[in-house]
């Protein structure tokens, strides 16, 4: 079992120059950790969507990493997403797993099959090049290295504790709004270009 606190500590100690998209429980350790603020983006109501997020960046960015903390609820409400990221074969792109077996931030309820679920073994048969589960944090933190410099897509499930979100999810309009203003400083950090780019408040 793995604290939130450690694999996000040494994902940040990782990540380099790296676009981090969170969401769910795993925003609100990776926001403490994280040094670089202007490299992230939290989609904290968009339950589901890291992935597909993290996917349009990984596409706009070829020479940049890209991270995404997901959850393993989140996942189970958009499995086509693996498909759709194995299809396109970014190699800059590195998929987070934290596997507590509960939707945490609506109550803690378990999981379908009690958290059983081979999302490795679902994620290299979708066509991710690698997919690794870690239990031990020492293990996680020798490993991690060499993982993030492989080509992707990589799938790291990440036997996390469980640990329900009494206050749920905010859903404030204040939110809500910063999310599209994470994604412009993104990609001021990465094109010095301080605007909304042709599509409106996208990269």
């Amino acid at each position: 079992m793995i604290t939130y606190q450690s694999a996000c500590e040494a994902i940040s100690k990782n990540r380099g120059e790296s676009v981090c998209i969170t969401t769910m429980t795993q925003s609100g350790t990776w926001n403490q950790q994280s040094d670089k603020p202007g490299l992230d983006i939290s989609i904290g109501n968009g339950m589901s969507k890291a992935s597909s997020v993290g996917l349009g960046i990984a596409l706009g960015c070829p020479e940049r990493k890209v991270m995404v903390l997901d959850g393993d609820g989140s996942l189970l409400m958009n499995l086509g997403s693996l498909v759709t990221v194995a299809g396109k074969k970014p190699k800059n792109f590195i998929h987070f797993v934290f596997n507590n077996a509960i939707y945490a931030v609506v109550g803690g309820q378990p999981l379908p099959m009690d958290g059983k679920i081979d999302y490795c073994g679902i994620a290299i048969a979708c066509g991710y090049l690698k997919a690794v589960k870690f239990v031990d944090s020492k293990k996680f933190e020798r490993d991690l290295p060499d993982l993030i410099n492989s080509d992707g897509p990589v799938f790291i499930e990440i036997e996390s504790e469980q640990k329900p979100a009494p206050e749920g999810v905010d859903q404030t309009w204040a939110s809500n709004r910063s999310m599209p203003l994470q994604m412009r400083s993104v990609r001021k950090n990465i094109t010095q270009r301080d605007d909304w780019g042709p599509g409106g408040p996208f990269l």
